[in-house]
């Protein structure tokens, strides 16, 4: 299987074509970016331990490389600032990512190929990748709450104590200020969480509230998350080219699961060989159900007001020279690469 990933040189994307090096499933990798140097050093580093993961090919291309991919991954995009919730990227990062959808498009996607975005905002994102790519809406994934899931478990399992591969819950809906943590079904070992030692509402708030805030606490300490997301990817990339059938909480469109239609956000859903094969409507609370619509009529509202932009005209977005960041240091200085991967 080959796996192009989008914004290769930047954080998001090199630490996930590290991610699916170790895992060893994945036959070729290939970095593309706007920096190619950048892209070109990424693959060349991944190349000087390959003899210590196992036997693939790496290498930095371009957009000749889409036609003979079998899964494109979409990372690009204009960095998030600390205190900007993810919905306000949406006119930074929208027309850019059009912009590489339109250039994929242009060269061709294998038959049979899958996408999955993970640039902010994702959802909408998603969204605009079925309509505009003309894949299947089952081949066009969106990495939704699958992060924002592996952080609430692991937050979990350490403020009780317990092993993070034990512990199941989810986050579903929005990847953004709306999610919502599915409490009704969390388990640690296969038992229930409200009776495990030491869980209490109190415990329930913090945990929820740190796991919603991550994204924004990493971005803080040292610029953007990389490993989990890294991770997280992994797990749905493996999914699909082991035909594995994971149930993941990824964003599709919907089309009628929990009453929800036209709309990508997060809900159970069914990960293997030909993308989302189907979405579980699990039993969910009154509160959780509440949520869940919620998140829908966010994203829809956020939806039309971005198809209403682009129908004006595109938001003049910097591309593919990117603004000036400051450094910890506040100093000012220039960004490694025009497509940095988008913290999250």
């Amino acid at each position: 299987m080959k796996v192009t990933i989008i914004g290769g040189g930047g954080l998001v994307g090199s630490t996930a074509a590290f991610a699916l090096q170790c895992g060893g499933v994945v036959t070729h990798l290939c970095l593309i970016d706007a920096n190619k140097e950048l892209a070109q050093g990424q693959a060349n580093d991944l190349l000087q331990g390959a003899s210590l993961a196992c036997d693939q090919r790496i290498s930095a291309g371009d957009m000749s490389d889409i036609p003979s991919s079998d899964m494109v991954i979409i990372t690009a995009g204009l960095r998030r600032k600390p205190d900007e919730s993810r919905l306000d990227l949406i006119n930074r990062n929208v027309d850019l990512v059009l912009g590489i959808l339109e250039e994929v498009k242009a060269v061709g996607f294998k038959d049979g190929a899958h996408l999955l975005v993970v640039s902010n905002p994702v959802d909408v994102l998603t969204y605009l990748a079925v309509k505009r790519s003309g894949l299947p809406w089952q081949r066009v994934l969106g990495l939704g709450t699958q992060l924002d899931t592996a952080r609430f478990r692991s937050h979990l399992a350490r403020r009780l104590k317990v092993p993070p591969t034990q512990v199941s819950a989810l986050i579903l809906g929005e990847h953004g200020d709306s999610m919502v943590p599915i409490w009704s079904s969390a388990t640690i070992a296969g038992l229930a969480l409200e009776q495990w030692p030491g869980f209490s509402p109190q415990v329930q708030k913090e945990v929820f509230e740190e796991t919603k805030t991550a994204g924004a606490q990493i971005i803080k300490l040292k610029g953007g998350a990389g490993f989990a997301v890294g991770l997280a990817i992994r797990e749905v990339v493996h999914s699909i080219a082991l035909d594995s059938r994971r149930v993941l909480p990824v964003s599709t469109l919907l089309s009628g699961a929990y009453g929800l239609r036209d709309v990508c956000l997060s809900v159970p859903t069914v990960v293997g060989c030909g993308g989302a094969r189907q979405h579980l409507e699990v039993s969910l609370s009154a509160k959780e159900k509440l949520g869940l619509q919620n998140s829908a009529r966010v994203l829809q509202q956020t939806i039309e007001q971005v198809e209403s932009r682009i129908k004006s005209g595109p938001a003049k977005v910097p591309a593919p020279v990117q603004p000036i960041v400051e450094s910890r240091s506040g100093q000012r200085m220039p960004p490694k690469a025009a497509w940095q991967a988008l913290s999250r």
